[in-house]
């Protein structure tokens, strides 16, 4: 992305046009332009094709955006379309009974998890890290998300990887619950919540008060906007979150799960 940008801005100034006059030509807003040169948004294909039109480029554009739009590549067929709403989504939320959510995990944990699929060859599991590293730069936005994750205290306590993989885990956990638009709770034993034992899930809320959300399972997962089945699902995760601590709290038993992978 910082790269498309890059020749955006460099082709745009070598034609004598200003952000401005090559919105009105591409039919994008000043904004969307800037924003896309700055590398903080990743255009419309109509973006790089008007592009390479207008400023008479030999499909130098669409071949780089399609570079662009080649990093979810990796990652599962049914939840590429959940990528791409998360990139543009104001608020996220997730809910998972087993393991850090993957927009939080860190490479040596994500890695032992994508290991663990039967059969998978090693290449693979390297694109699908490198896919899932680069969730993460939604967090990196000029305007990010409000991010909201709610984990079982289980997660804490389940080795994935070893005492040095688990402690570096729950110490990002602990420095990206700092940021003030990150929310970590932690639902406790002692809840004996069962609401969300099913399996996990999340959700991308988008401009236009449109809700994409995901579902897991052990087969093949499910995204969807469809009302019908966001509203049970977001009903249960209020009811989830009802039962977790606060994050003042949460933090003080994730720093207690630190201490125990030492």
């Amino acid at each position: 992305m910082a790269l498309f940008g890059f020749e955006v801005r460099r082709h745009r100034l070598a034609a004598g046009m200003t952000q401005n006059q090559l919105g009105k030509r591409i039919l994008f807003s000043t904004s969307m332009v800037g924003m896309v040169e700055r590398g903080e948004r990743k255009p419309e294909r109509m973006f790089a094709e008007r592009c390479d039109q207008v400023l008479g480029l030999d499909k130098v554009m669409t071949s780089l955006w399609l570079m662009v739009d080649r990093w979810k590549d990796s990652a599962p067929r049914w939840f590429r379309e959940y990528l791409d709403a998360e990139q543009e989504a104001t608020a996220i939320r997730s809910w998972d009974p087993l393991m850090v959510p993957g927009l939080f995990q860190t490479e040596p944990y994500a890695r032992h998890i994508l290991s663990g699929e039967p059969g998978v060859a090693a290449d693979l599991v390297e694109q699908r890290l490198v896919t899932r590293m680069q969730r993460k730069a939604v967090l990196n936005r000029d305007s990010p998300p409000m991010v909201s994750v709610v984990i079982d205290e289980g997660v804490l306590y389940r080795s994935i990887g070893g005492s040095a993989v688990m402690r570096q885990q729950l110490e990002y956990l602990l420095e990206i619950a700092q940021d003030p638009r990150v929310t970590v709770q932690v639902v406790p034993f002692a809840a004996e919540s069962t609401c969300g034992l099913l399996g996990a899930f999340g959700a991308a809320e988008l401009p236009g008060y449109r809700t994409l959300i995901w579902v897991d399972s052990s087969g093949q997962g499910e995204v969807t906007d469809n009302p019908e089945v966001v509203k049970p699902i977001m009903s249960r995760y209020d009811a989830i979150r009802a039962d977790a601590h606060p994050q003042r709290v949460s933090k003080g038993i994730i720093e207690e799960a630190r201490a125990k992978w030492s």
